[in-house]
């Protein structure tokens, strides 16, 4: 009997090393405790491989199984006690060598085999490092990969923490706008009531004054008829004796004309009612404010900081933002929310005090991530120094007088983009550019006073 690995070994019952082994008469072996429970849960002598029945209540030891179990458990515990030294499964020889063609361990006898004829080995040790070293080399692009994929993750979760800070802020800032609309309607629809309840109460007021005047005269003019009426009914000597008196109170009672209507007794509808929403929206734009360009938050550089209203940036400490492709992480631009593909346009920027700012437009393709090569024109200043430029070429000094404010203007079909000074009305530079894409207005501001998009008069 050869045993050739652990799996000759093993008890067909429980898969581990034979403990006791007994074998039976149809030469199948077991652990003495697992072939006693078998036969006790089943209440038969059965073989457990190939249900024979066994005639031995008690069999016998096998030795020989007993004998190599009990020597391959004891080589097995000294190589775990040896730590990296692992035994040959086949020759319980140290594992001391390594085939090439088959790429796998062996010791010396498996190297003498016929198994391994003319094959090459190397030391374990030296097999071992050339294989570490190739198997590093090869993981080299899954750990870079995983150092992309948890940077990538990293900013997905700052991503998905600014898209509920951005919602947050979003409702709050629309509840508050329409609070206020609401506000202002309902204190507009209290004045207009109140103005009609006034004219109500006045009107009729004057109709319940004529209408008790015109109910004294009625009383008066009955009673005289009524008297009259009764002399009507007298004898003839007694109506003949009062008729001189009773023809003189007919005749004498006042001839009035009878009373008319005045002119604007009634409510005045269309006062109250003419152009009632025309009107309220009227008056509404004295409380909003339009602005021709509007700065897209996505867009900022992360050491920018744009007002809730979207008007006005200026410089802050850098913010834990996103980095998505929109947004600018070199120059510290923000854009506007919309651009430009045709037609003139024109908007005013409030610089005030700024040190250190920059206006002007920028074309869809420039460059968000690392420093734009193209696609800018700008007018800026710095230390003292008013700039104009247009990438890639290099800056040109201007010589102004303080400027507060810059009014940019863009005419794309004529491929010309100017600035000038609103207040003096000072042309300042003019590019020219034959434009082929969307152009977008956008702002640079290094300083903490902030530079102010300003609004449009709304029509």
């Amino acid at each position: 009997m050869s045993f050739q690995s652990e799996e000759d070994l093993s008890c067909p019952v429980c898969h581990d090393i034979f403990r006791d082994p007994v074998f039976l008469t149809c030469s199948h072996s077991f652990c003495k405790t697992c072939l006693k429970n078998c036969w006790a849960q089943k209440l038969e002598q059965q073989c457990p491989v190939c249900k024979k029945m066994s005639e031995q209540s008690d069999p016998p030891c096998n030795l020989v199984l007993k004998n190599l179990a009990e020597a391959y458990l004891k080589k097995k515990n000294q190589s775990t006690a040896a730590g990296s030294e692992v035994i040959c499964s086949l020759h319980f020889e140290k594992l001391k060598l390594f085939c090439l063609d088959h790429q796998e361990p062996a010791c010396v006898i498996c190297r003498d085999s016929r198994a391994h004829v003319d094959h090459k080995f190397w030391p374990i040790d030296e097999a071992a490092q050339d294989h570490k070293e190739e198997l590093q080399k090869a993981l080299k692009p899954l750990q870079d990969k995983l150092k992309v994929l948890q940077k990538a993750k990293g900013n997905f979760d700052i991503t998905e923490k600014h898209i509920k800070t951005q919602a947050q802020q979003t409702e709050k800032q629309i509840k508050e706008q329409f609070k206020m609309f609401r506000m202002f309607l309902d204190e507009e629809e209290k004045t207009r009531l109140a103005v009609l309840s006034i004219e109500e109460q006045e009107k009729s007021q004057q109709m319940k004054e004529k209408i008790a005047a015109l109910s004294r005269e009625m009383a008066g003019l009955s009673a005289t008829i009524r008297a009259a009426e009764e002399e009507l009914k007298a004898e003839n000597v007694a109506f003949l004796q009062d008729y001189k008196g009773t023809m003189n109170m007919v005749q004498l009672y006042p001839q009035l004309d009878a009373p008319q209507v005045v002119s604007e007794a009634l409510i005045d509808v269309a006062k109250h009612l003419g152009n009632l929403g025309y009107n309220i929206w009227n008056k509404m734009k004295k409380m909003v404010s339009y602005s021709p360009v509007i700065l897209d938050p996505n867009s900022a550089h992360p050491n920018l900081l744009i007002s809730e209203d979207l008007t006005r940036v200026n410089v802050s400490e850098k913010l834990q933002l996103p980095d998505n492709p929109e947004r600018f992480d070199f120059y510290p631009i923000a854009m506007a929310s919309e651009g430009f593909y045709s037609g003139t346009h024109s908007w005013d920027v409030e610089v005030g005090n700024s040190t250190d700012w920059k206006v002007g437009v920028l074309a869809e393709s420039a460059k968000r991530k690392g420093e734009p090569q193209s696609g800018l024109w700008r007018l800026g200043f710095y230390k003292g120094e008013y700039t104009v430029r247009s990438l890639p070429e290099s800056s040109t000094v201007l010589f102004l007088k303080a400027v507060k404010k810059v009014r940019v203007q863009l005419d794309w079909n004529r491929g010309k983009v100017s600035f000038s000074d609103p207040d003096t009305k000072t042309h300042i530079h003019t590019f020219t550019h034959t434009f082929t894409e969307k152009m977008f207005p956008y702002v640079s501001n290094l300083s903490k006073i902030p530079l102010k998009m300003l609004p449009a008069t709304v029509k």
